[in-house]
């Protein structure tokens, strides 16, 4: 039997008619939230309800609805609540705005007190495992009052229990000897972080090839029997750091009783039979090894004494299906900084190409101050304090760089160079000579980098990739000022009303570029090439069959690369299936061409359309 009790208290009544008293009217209780339900006086006053904390300021991660229509706030017990002799508290703030138009604040408190007969207070399950070089750590609300210094929580050993099963035995700990044995507890805002050293008490390892895998799964308790609240966690962490190559990074997780169920690159899943188009390879025999392009990963400079760049993720959270339950831990892997090994060219989304050339790479050893570009005004962006490497960050529309198209490719290229036939005429030279070609090129979705290098002895190609950023946005009218913001979709839209739509290059800034557009269409479904679709641009122009023909809106020469942009209307309609109008959504996806505005190297960049014929009177 589960008995539930609300109470109602009032904090602050306010003055003016407004106190709290005279808009709360009850709270109902259910097993994992509470409801309060506000009188209807509310509903003549214009008000915003929120979940608050002591301090009066409001709890970011609490999950609560507030229904203004119905006069409810429902707030989940965890992370809105604080327990205290028994109860779930619950702190909340209405700002009503008065008929003076004067705004008041009025808290209140509300809270709910469970009765248990004959079952305990279902455990609370942390989520991921945050993996460090030091320790693994997990993250759960503040549910227990004794949490509550900001730093280090303090000991109460007769109220806490921690139980950690290494699959051999259960060791049973108080909190104080389980901070003296690897684990300690730390405060933060509302939430607490719970940290496991390696080495601590009950923690298990698994080993290969110099691999290591730490695991351990615990209970931590509080409180009387018939009030017991419980956090469970099974934690992982493999801590060791990555190996990595020109082309790739490489995870290693040592063989253990666990699969693979699921992987996220920097917040973003991917599915598993996507990976490997995704720039992903697994395997995942003798446990899981992942080769992580370079292409995915980010860099940055190292600092210290490694003046280079270092490749890393954020962010590699991967889960797995381990002792009937799915275990999940966030790694941030990063590559080591070799000062020796060359960095591979960057084709960066701003317009540039980063790349640094080595004074070790030709024998004898390259003197870095004859080095130049095509321009030869165009100097090094970097050259380390030993002059033993420099750092070119080169624009695509400077510096010397040109351009040409390959089918769908936009190919950039430059010369960095250190020839004798540059420097001032001499007798004899013990100078070494370098050549280095830096081609990038672009397509649809994608971008790559190559360089050449002709020197003695000769460098390896290399290659990275970047993308081609396009983006199809959505105005409110035709001055195309201001588009829609993501929080702003889906729009609604009635039928025959206009809607103005804009296709734009993101990240570019060479003016001999010029967007053409190919096909645009609709569909019912997020997926481009669903079946329930409708035309509205075929081959750069109007689609004949459609009595509502698209408008074409001219770009204004006050807009910044308007080469850039293509605007179009198209009049809203709905998806028929018989007689009836598909429910859901429409979505809109455009096709386009990259061109040479200068030199169409393609009939299709050179669109003509045909003239509307015109109707007879």
């Amino acid at each position: 039997l589960l008995l539930l009790f609300g109470f109602l208290l009032p904090l602050a009544p306010c003055a003016g008619g407004l106190g709290d008293q005279d808009f709360l009217e009850s709270v109902t209780c259910h097993r994992d939230r509470m409801e309060v339900e506000f009188s209807s006086e509310l509903g003549n006053y214009s008000w915003q309800g929120s979940v608050v904390d002591a301090s009066d300021e409001e709890i970011t991660s609490c999950d609560y609805l507030v229904d203004y229509e119905k006069l409810l706030l429902s707030a989940l017990f965890v992370n809105c609540t604080s327990l205290e002799h028994g109860q779930h508290q619950l702190r909340l703030k209405l700002m009503v705005n008065d008929t003076t138009g004067g705004e008041k604040n009025i808290t209140s408190r509300a809270h709910c007190s469970v009765v248990h007969a004959n079952e305990v207070i279902p455990p609370f399950f942390t989520g991921a495992t945050n993996c460090t070089k030091d320790f693994m750590a997990v993250t759960f609300p503040r549910l227990i009052p004794s949490f509550s210094d900001e730093h280090v929580v303090p000991v109460t050993p007769m109220t806490w229990t921690l139980s950690i099963d290494d699959g051999t035995k259960i060791h049973q700990l108080s909190l104080g000897q389980a901070m003296q044995q690897g684990y300690s507890f730390l405060a933060d805002g509302h939430n607490l972080v719970f940290q496991v050293a390696f080495s601590a008490t009950g923690v298990v390892s698994y080993k290969q090839n110099g691999q290591v895998l730490y695991t351990v799964a615990l209970k931590l308790t509080y409180g009387p029997p018939e009030r017991r609240l419980t956090v469970e966690s099974r934690m992982l962490c493999a801590p060791d750091p990555a190996v990595c190559n020109a082309t790739h990074m490489t995870v290693t997780i040592p063989a253990f009783p666990g699969t693979l169920m699921a992987v996220a690159v920097e917040d973003r899943t991917i599915p598993l039979d996507q990976l490997q188009e995704n720039g992903i390879a697994v395997h995942m025999k003798k446990g899981t090894k992942m080769h992580i392009s370079r292409g995915i990963l980010k860099s940055r400079l190292h600092g210290g004494s490694c003046s280079g760049l270092q490749a890393y993720l954020s962010s590699l959270k991967l889960a797995f299906h381990f002792h009937e339950e799915t275990v999940a831990m966030v790694m941030h892997p990063e590559c080591p900084c070799d000062q020796r090994a060359p960095i591979a060219a960057v084709c960066t989304q701003d317009g540039y190409m980063d790349f640094e050339v080595l004074a070790d790479s030709t024998k004898p050893p390259l003197n870095l101050d004859t080095l130049r570009l095509r321009d030869p005004s165009c100097k090094p962006a970097f050259k380390s304090p030993l002059n033993d490497r420099v750092w070119f960050h080169v624009p695509l529309s400077a510096c010397g760089t040109r351009y040409w198209f390959d089918g769908e490719r936009i190919i950039y290229e430059n010369e960095v160079r250190a020839l004798w036939a540059d420097l001032p005429p001499r007798r004899i030279s013990r100078d070494s000579e370098l050549r280095l070609t830096v081609l990038c090129s672009f397509s649809n979705g994608d971008a790559s980098l190559t360089i050449k290098v002709d020197s003695l002895p000769s460098l390896a190609s290399s290659m990275n990739q970047g993308p081609l950023s396009l983006v199809l946005l959505s105005y409110p009218d035709d001055s195309y000022r201001h588009p829609y913001h993501d929080n702003q979709y889906p729009i609604v839209r009635y039928l025959r009303q206009p809607i103005f739509l804009e296709v734009q290059v993101l990240n570019r800034n060479d003016p001999n570029l010029q967007l053409v557009l190919d096909d645009c269409w609709a569909t019912a479904s997020q997926e481009p090439s669903s079946l329930s679709q409708w035309n509205i641009v075929v081959d750069g122009c109007e689609y004949d069959l459609d009595s509502y023909k698209t408008v074409f809106h001219p770009v204004g020469r006050g807009v910044s690369y308007a080469n850039y942009r293509q605007r179009l209307e198209v009049k809203t309609f709905a998806f028929m299936s018989g007689d009836k109008a598909l429910p859901g959504l429409v979505y809109f996806h455009c096709s386009v061409l990259i061109c040479n505005r200068f030199q169409p190297d393609s009939p299709l960049c050179s669109t003509r359309c045909p003239k509307p014929s015109r109707s007879k009177r």
